[in-house]
């Protein structure tokens, strides 16, 4: 990886082929995110967006020789590497990656919030995703859970809207914590600003998650318990840092870890889940602080 990010950084032209080679191409769009982060913790914002705008630029001639949507291609980049960008000036502003990532959790509630207060209905804005996901239902017999659908379909808009938003908060992360990591690895570079073993959210955000926890079971509002849902499930990547920290502390073998991502795809509710609860009450009870300290 070293060399990778090495190479990304050695010449602009290298950062301007590798933005365009991935930006659209579906399995590689991740990867197109994370050179950006590596990008503007190297090079700064300036010259990353420049890169960035360059290799758009030379997208949207493609795009117009082969008759592609240009709409289309500028959305792609747009909804990729802005992002990128902003996660990595947060970075770079704060100079921490706890404080970062505390910062983007609280950013997906207010998301939650957003979404919210502006969709009026939410099932009449998810209408073409209902429609879509009550058809592959059935093509595939899953008749008990398209007559659930159906017969909710306030709930499942609710699970559509706190979906998007974990998705979306999840993959930005991915894009900062990778693109840190490679910008970390490179020979040299003496800018750091943490270790994502040492993650934690802290005991006021879980406070804030189980205040509201504590009223959705009181209050039937949806955006009450989209949120408290939103703000456990980030805790998730807490419980993650965690598994990283036994690792690097030698109490567990890597092949757990590798085990963890790799059945990520397959358990990825349970196992988010797990890691949620991990997370949570790690914040709580500090296990790593405590444990640095004993000994």
């Amino acid at each position: 990886m070293q060399p990778l990010a090495a190479w990304l950084v050695a010449r602009p032209l290298n950062a301007v082929i590798a933005l365009a080679a991935t930006v659209l191409m579906p399995v590689l769009q991740i990867v197109s995110g994370i050179i950006m982060v590596l990008l503007v913790l190297r090079q700064g914002v300036k010259a990353a967006v420049v890169e960035g705008l360059v290799a758009g630029l030379l997208l949207v001639l493609v795009a117009l020789v082969g008759g592609a949507p240009v709409d289309q291609v500028v959305g792609a980049m747009a909804s990729i590497w802005v992002p990128a960008v902003l996660f990595a000036l947060a970075l770079q502003l704060t100079r921490s990656l706890t404080l970062t990532l505390q910062l983007s959790a609280l950013l997906a509630v207010a998301a939650v919030l957003i979404f919210h207060a502006v969709v009026d209905d939410l099932v009449a804005y998810w209408q073409p995703v209902l429609t879509l996901m009550l058809d592959w239902a059935r093509q595939n017999e899953l008749y008990e859970q398209a007559q659930l659908m159906e017969d909710q379909p306030g709930l499942t808009a609710n699970m559509l809207t706190m979906a998007f938003v974990l998705a979306s908060w999840m993959m930005y992360v991915v894009y900062l914590l990778l693109g840190y990591r490679l910008f970390a690895g490179i020979p040299g570079e003496t800018r750091h600003y943490g270790r994502f073993c040492d993650l934690n959210f802290g005991r006021v955000m879980a406070l804030i998650m189980a205040v509201l926890s504590l009223l959705a079971l009181f209050v039937s509002a949806d955006w009450i318990q989209s949120t408290a849902f939103v703000l456990f499930a980030v805790f998730w990547v807490q419980g993650l840092a965690v598994v990283h920290w036994m690792h690097s502390d030698g109490n567990l073998p890597l092949f757990v870890v590798i085990v963890t991502y790799v059945l990520l795809p397959v358990l990825h509710v349970f196992l988010v889940t797990g890691l949620a609860v991990l997370g949570y009450i790690d914040a709580w009870f500090q296990f790593r602080r405590r444990t640095s300290v004993e000994s």
